[in-house]
Order: structure tokens, then sequence, then C-alpha cells
């Protein structure tokens, strides 16, 4: 049985507009998902740790038929190839791959929480997952559409 799978990416350090379409290429080309969708970079504010580079972010909506955890690990694997390194929460880095959803799934177990806990907070994420997927409704949120006003003060540039 297959699902649409939301990841979001996002990078700032090194040169991340390079690292995020390198990224997306290698979503592409990762066995057992079909890309769907990518949506257009955008450049953003960093929340939390503020005195950092923007961020280069965007979302892909691939079908897989691969589990929820077996998909986090193949994402994990791609940030590791990048040079991901894991420090403090919300720290600059060369690749962050966020798993947003994978279809209907909601989970919350120690490794990963479906969908994303914090997605609904962040224009990064629900702006370019807007523009691929308009009419997506998030398990235990509703309607992105309506999620989006609540994030219009955060500051988001579309690049391409």
């Amino acid at each position: 049985m297959t699902a649409f799978a939301y990841i979001a990416l996002g990078a700032n350090l090194g040169d991340p507009l390079t690292t995020v379409r390198a990224a997306i290429t290698a979503l592409q080309e990762m066995a057992d998902a079909r890309f769907i969708a990518g949506s257009s970079l955008y450049r953003t504010a960093p929340i939390g740790l503020k005195h950092q580079p923007d961020f280069i972010n965007a979302v892909v909506k691939l079908e897989t038929g691969l589990a929820p955890a077996d998909l986090l690990t193949r994402l994990l694997a791609i940030e590791a190839a990048f040079g991901r390194v894991r420090s403090v929460k919300n720290a600059p880095r060369t690749l962050d791959l966020d798993l947003l959803l994978c279809g209907e799934a909601v989970l919350d177990l120690p490794e990963l929480t479906l969908p994303h806990p914090r997605m609904a907070e962040r224009a990064f994420v629900l702006a370019p997952l807007a523009e691929i997927a308009p009419d997506l409704v998030i398990p235990g949120r509703g309607p992105l559409a309506a999620l989006l006003p609540q994030v219009a003060d955060q500051r988001i540039e579309r690049l391409s």
C-alpha cells in the first residue's frame, strides 16, 4: 500500500541553495519512492536561535510504500550524506529533512511524531506545502489553508 509523504527541506550552512537543490535530486532518486512534486525555494528567517544565517527551504511530495519509520531512516541517511551533524535544537545546519506527513499516519514515538509536531507553526513549512498541496487537510490540525494566516507574521521570501 502506498501513501503520499511530505518532506520539508532546510539548510543555512555552506551553500544552502545548492544543497537544497541537490537534496531534492537525492529525494527524486531515492529507491522505494516516486517523486510527485516539489515547491519553489524560499528564504526564511531562523526560528529559535536568531543569530544565524537565513535558511533556504522547500517541501517535496513523494509517493512511497515505505513505512514512516523506514522513510525516516532514509531521510536521516541523506542528511548524513550531506554532512549533517546534530547539536543543539534549532542550530545552523547543512541540511535538515523533516518528515511532515506520511499518508494519514498519526504517530507519537520517541523517534518520530506524525504529523510533524511544529509544522502548523512554521511559515517555512506551510507556504511551500500550500504551493504543492493547497487542499491538504492535516490530521488533527485541519485544512492547510486555515493554518496559513496564523504564520503570516513570519518573514518568508519565495526565490524560485
